[in-house]
């Protein structure tokens, strides 16, 4: 029988693999960490494009489990940048001494399980196999980059960037004439940036998205005193909220279709000036009830017509699908970078990208050229990393083929025939309609937490069924169709990447998720099969 060299195996070393670290020490267990990148941070290690931040405020989107770490660090702005946020998880890993467990510039190519002595294999991109108890993902949800796969991609004699595995040293746009594919969250946070150094820039859009203001800036000191005083209470409240997030919100308790057209309209524009996703907050049903999105919507259309000077370009950016149904994006200055004359917006919805040529691209038999090519394309999330590692389960499975008509958990942590394997954030979990960071905090304490079990009662492995894991897969679409989120064709369904099995994957709900899984936990982990040594 093979003996393990280590207790756990992590891949990957964002905020999950970096809090994983430290609990699994706090266990008594030994760790070892394989990340891909020169350097920790996952997301913010890799997306370094101009004008990249986080969409949660960052006194939110930042680490609880140690006051002091709290207390002592200190932001800048209101939604820190991602230069900012690598630092900080720089801090973190250097306060804890987090990274001698972690091997760096190392991609893990697979993992396989031996049954006979319930451990896995690990073997990384330098020919290494480390044999472990355990294997615990955590690979991210937005990490693995999605190109579309365009004829003569590869003829295009210019540089070409995907926003989401940009150069460390970063791209000089100036003089240069750029065209960018897709408008995104990552593209209409660069786009205003891009604009302003290029000679031209073309934004090639096949999907108009809706964004709101974000109201960037530095970050009002009085309200962090405020809740640094209070931290516990305010972290506790909230993991009470839907997204583990926003406690402070102000959140209207009523439908948009009650209030009178004059209140709501004051309604929808105060949340406007006010900036940041309290926007979505202004009154209770607009993911439940159609004809209150149509409303939200509608304003939002509305702004779009104002901001942007050229009608027939206002009319092509303005989005048609429900508003939230796709993350809603916070921008600074991405409507009005529309008004600017070296940016021309075409529409490649109804003339698609017919192929990349050397200079640039044609589109409904019209060529454009560029000196510069970037991709904001997005990624294959949620499940794109973790498919890329080739995983095998009992008798040989491959993960792949298990998922291959969409990715089937149990709570997102956990996939029949793959013992002892856990995934952060995985699909079937809240995740990506979360914080992350608080998510990431209740996966790793779960996974940790139950290692820790096994190890104590001399549980050799640990493993859920295939019809915990069917019933929670219908559970997850059952509380999606009550809303209007899978009415358009997102990520979350995997609908922006080419042959990928269209199935919503997140769940809607981190606090009665969080609540199930510690119910799971108390009941000698219902839906898993603890097999002894």
């Amino acid at each position: 029988m093979k003996r393990p060299d280590i207790d756990v195996v992590v891949v990957g070393a964002g905020f999950a693999g970096l809090y994983m670290i430290h609990r699994t020490r706090a266990e008594g267990l030994s760790v070892r960490v394989f990340e891909a990148g020169d350097d920790l941070g996952g997301t913010w290690y890799w997306n370094r494009y101009p004008g990249a931040r986080c969409d949660v405020e960052s006194v939110e989107y930042s680490y609880s489990f140690d006051d002091a770490l709290q207390q002592e660090w200190n932001w800048t702005e209101r939604y820190a940048s991602q230069p900012e946020i690598l630092d900080y998880a720089r801090h973190v890993a250097d306060r804890f001494d987090l990274r001698r467990d972690i091997t760096f510039s190392t991609r893990v190519v697979s993992a396989h399980f031996d049954e006979e002595s319930s451990t896995w294999g690990v073997t990384t991109d330098g020919g290494e196999t480390v044999v472990s108890r355990f294997l615990v993902m955590a690979t991210g949800c937005l990490s693995s980059a999605n190109i579309p796969a365009f004829p003569g991609a590869e003829t295009f004699a210019g540089p070409t960037y995907h926003t989401g595995k940009w150069p460390h040293e970063g791209v000089d746009f100036t003089g240069k004439r750029v065209g960018l594919i897709g408008t995104g969250s990552s593209a209409i946070q660069s786009i205003p940036i891009v604009a302003e150094q290029a000679e031209h820039l073309t934004v090639f859009q096949r999907t108009a998205t809706y964004s709101v203001p974000a109201r960037n800036g530095t970050i009002d000191t009085s309200y962090v005193e405020d809740v640094k005083a209070h931290y516990a209470d305010f972290r506790a409240a909230n993991r009470l909220e839907q997204g583990g997030f926003g406690s402070r919100i102000e959140r209207g308790e009523t439908s948009a279709l009650t209030a009178p057209e004059e209140e709501r309209r004051a309604e929808f524009e105060r949340r406007w000036e006010a900036g940041g996703f309290a926007f979505m907050a202004s009154f209770n049903d607009f993911l439940l009830d159609k004809g209150s999105n149509d409303l939200l919507a509608e304003f939002v259309r509305d702004k779009i017509r104002t901001i942007v000077k050229d009608p027939a370009t206002a009319e092509l950016l303005m989005p048609t699908q429900v508003i939230g149904c796709k993350r809603l994006c916070l921008d600074t200055g991405y409507y009005d970078t529309f008004n600017r004359e070296n940016v021309t917006l075409v529409d490649v919805s109804t003339t698609p990208i017919d192929r990349i040529t050397e200079t640039g691209l044609v589109t409904g038999g019209v060529a454009h050229e560029f000196d510069v090519l970037v991709y904001a394309t997005g990624f294959d999330a949620m499940t794109g990393s973790i498919l890329k590692v080739d995983i095998r389960g009992r008798g040989g499975q491959r993960l792949a083929d298990a998922w291959e008509a969409g990715p089937v958990t149990y709570l997102g942590l956990s996939t029949a025939g793959f013992p002892n394997m856990f995934m952060v954030s995985g699909p079937g979990s809240p995740s990506v309609l979360t914080n992350m960071i608080v998510s990431i905090e209740q996966h790793v304490e779960w996974i940790t937490s139950c290692i820790g079990h096994l190890s104590r009662t001399g549980f050799a492995s640990i493993e859920t069924t295939d019809d915990h894991q069917r019933e929670w897969v219908a559970h997850v679409n059952m509380i999606a169709d009550f809303t209007l989120f899978p009415r358009c064709n997102s990520w979350y369904l995997g609908a922006n990447v080419e042959g990928k099995p269209r199935v919503f994957m997140p769940l809607l709900g981190f606090p009665a998720y969080a609540e199930r899984c510690q119910q799971v936990a108390e009941t000698d982990y219902e839906g898993f099969v603890l097999t002894p040594a």
